[in-house]
């Protein structure tokens, strides 16, 4: 049977999700409180990790041990690294690195995890395709858009760090969790997709956009999420 583990970092990215689920019991674990139930018909788990990578890296691996999910869903905003992937769009992974990973000295490429095997974790396709399919049917004021999510421990705000990471990755957005999450379900064998309503466009005006549209934006992910659980 499926059971889905749904992660967003800050409150605003799991609240609605969290109002709208049937809960059977609440369990905390490392400082998260998981709560498991059924959200539309469809048994879930959904925790607030916390932000960056170590607090999602943990979160997921918990899901996975604890709870035995079958599918991991990331949900929350990000900056957008695209001129033409505006404030309020949705990206959907297609893979995910982390931007902040230098280990060339060993041999590997930028962003590579040492002894990985891959630079970038894939994405699940059935997933992927569900997230396009279901963003068109409840929202048609805004884009969707499939690429590669990047992550650090860093909130972007400065143009010079953009322009860094867009030219060393050619990724879609930019934010905190998605490459620790999609590095433990693939580690785990689990499928999973990142799903990031844009908050901002991670340059010098991030700062002043982010508190502005970041609720909005986290429970546009959140719809999409609650709209593609019974379909999975």
């Amino acid at each position: 049977m499926k059971k889905i583990g749904i992660i967003g970092a800050m409150a605003q990215e799991v609240e609605r999700l969290k109002g709208r689920m049937e809960a059977r019991r609440t369990i905390s674990k490392a400082s998260m409180e998981f709560l498991e139930g059924t959200l539309n018909g469809t048994e879930a788990v959904i925790v607030q990790s916390g932000i960056g990578k170590v607090n999602a890296a943990i979160c997921a691996q918990i899901l996975c041990d604890l709870f035995a999910v079958t599918h991991i869903i990331n949900t929350g905003v990000a900056g957008s690294l695209k001129n033409e992937i505006n404030i309020g769009d949705i990206v959907v992974s297609t893979d995910a690195l982390h931007h902040d990973m230098d280990a060339r000295v060993v041999g590997v490429k930028l962003g590579e995890v040492p002894q990985a095997g891959c630079l970038a974790f894939p994405a699940d396709p059935h997933l992927q395709g569900l997230a396009v399919t279901c963003c068109q049917e409840i929202d048609t004021a805004h884009a969707i858009y499939q690429g590669r999510i990047v992550s650090g421990d860093q909130f972007i705000s400065d143009r010079q760090d953009k322009a860094k990471i867009i030219e060393n990755f050619q990724g879609f957005c930019v934010e905190m969790e998605g490459a620790s999450i999609a590095q433990a379900a693939y580690l785990n064998h689990v499928p999973f997709v990142i799903i990031r309503a844009i908050s901002d466009k991670a340059d010098d005006s991030a700062e002043m956009d982010f508190p502005l549209f970041e609720k909005e934006a986290a429970a546009r992910s959140a719809a999409l999420v609650e709209h593609m659980l019974p379909l999975i």
